[in-house]
């Protein structure tokens, strides 16, 4: 600019070449033509210089601005890629020039598509991430037992500073922690739903309002989720106690019932048919909780008739008794008759029919106490019974001994007559037991005389 300020012929010469010279060449001849003065041709001519100047600053300060653009660009870009790699986990793209040289646009040119890659795997990888958090908040949600979840994946808070793989097979593990948890739960509940559908039916109970009780969800009828939750589990584990102590409770009952009948029909010799309808019940007696699975086997009408056929048969058992007792009496009696053995006193047996009558006595101990004398009775005989075949022996070789003296008596006895060979026979059968008479009655003697 300073050939504005040389002489107006030099500096009409230097700008000749150009187009403001011919502008300057064409302002200098209206001059001369106007006549216009030195002072203000400078003046005019000074203003064109910092007229100029300021177009030039101009022009300078946006190209400033834009290389400074360039430059921050440059720095946000690899800046960016920089933080894509540290959160991708990756210490470097392919691709992606190591050192960048050239221009500033060059280099920007050379960074974005390798940055735009970049920006693609993180937003793939974002997706993973949400993908498997999603997952572990639901899964999270059911085991806690929420029964609202929004499943939404913008619910899914992503941490977009660590996208790395390892972080990534980190969720994977949990999910698949918090997978196998739920199946393990989703087994237990199974598992409780059968003991209580078991437990439910030999009780003869409607398992699905008990079911239905604990959670509506456990109902393969509502058509939702299952609730797995620690609490759920709890109440199931409770539900199937309860009902096993509702079985023990029953089969105890049971038990008790079944030992009554088995006394009451032993008391009164019941018949076979009518034992038969309650066999079910003998049945259980030697089986333990855990062993009874039928189905209908514990019901309350089961139990209710058990009840009903004890209370029957204690009211018959009075009435019976009597006349148990005086069957067996009438058995020890014959006993010891037949053995010629002390019958116990009439009034010992009335003083028990009043017992029994008044009910001041067991049955069960009274019939014991009578079996255990036709016992003793039957042994007694049983030990009597050598020594009461020989006192037969005795008696009817005395028969035959008087039968022997009334024939010797006989004056016909030798005639020819029908039967008279027979008597003759027996007559020498007689003499020979006759003759052993004397060596039996001996034997008998010195087997009663220890006794």
């Amino acid at each position: 600019m300073g050939s504005f300020q040389a002489p107006t012929g030099m500096r009409s010469s230097a700008l000749l070449e150009t187009s403001c010279g011919y502008l300057l060449q064409e302002l200098q001849m209206i001059w001369d033509e106007v006549g216009e003065d030195q002072l203000e041709r400078e003046k005019v001519l000074l203003e064109l210089e910092q007229e100029c100047l300021e177009v030039y600053r101009r022009k300078v300060d946006r190209a400033n601005i834009s290389r400074a653009r360039l430059h921050q660009e440059l720095a946000e870009s690899e800046a960016e890629f920089t933080h894509l790699l540290l959160s991708l986990g990756e210490r470097s793209l392919p691709g992606r020039p190591e050192k960048m040289s050239g221009t500033l646009k060059q280099q920007l040119d050379s960074i974005t598509p390798a940055l735009r890659d970049m920006r693609l795997r993180k937003e793939e990888r974002v997706n993973q991430f949400q993908a498997v958090q999603g997952q572990i908040q639901k899964i999270s949600a059911e085991i806690a037992g929420q029964s609202e979840y929004d499943d939404s994946i913008t619910n899914v808070i992503v941490n977009e500073n660590d996208l790395s793989l390892k972080k990534l097979e980190e969720y994977q593990n949990e999910l698949q922690r918090l997978h196998n948890e739920k199946n393990n739960r989703l087994q237990q509940v199974e598992k409780y739903i059968d003991a209580v559908h078991n437990l439910s039916a030999t009780l003869g109970m409607e398992s699905s309002m008990i079911i239905t009780k604990v959670h509506p969800s456990l109902n393969e009828l509502c058509g939702i989720s299952k609730n797995i939750s620690d609490g759920i589990l709890a109440k199931l584990n409770g539900t199937v106690d309860s009902l096993q102590e509702e079985k023990q409770k029953r089969l105890e009952k049971l038990h008790h019932l079944g030992k009554a009948l088995t006394n009451l029909w032993s008391l009164m010799d019941t018949p076979y048919g009518d034992r038969y309808l309650f066999s079910h019940i003998i049945d259980l007696l030697s089986v333990s909780s855990p062993e009874v699975s039928d189905p209908g086997s514990l019901t309350l009408d089961i139990i209710q008739q058990a009840e009903a056929e004890v209370k029957r048969l204690d009211q018959l058992k009075a009435s019976k008794m009597k006349e148990l007792f005086l069957k067996k009496q009438n058995e020890l009696e014959e006993i010891c008759n037949k053995s010629h053995m002390e019958i116990p006193s009439r009034s010992e047996m009335e003083n028990i029919l009043n017992l029994i009558n008044s009910g001041e006595i067991d049955h069960a101990d009274l019939l014991m106490s009578m079996d255990e004398q036709i016992s003793r009775a039957m042994e007694e005989a049983l030990s009597r019974k050598s020594i009461m075949e020989k006192v037969e022996k005795w008696m009817l070789a005395r028969d035959e001994e008087r039968w022997l003296e009334e024939y010797s008596m006989d004056e016909n006895r030798y005639s020819v007559s029908r039967g008279a060979h027979r008597n003759l026979r027996r007559a020498e059968r007689a003499r020979v037991t006759v003759n052993k008479i004397p060596g039996t009655a001996y034997g008998n003697v010195g087997r009663v005389q220890p006794v």
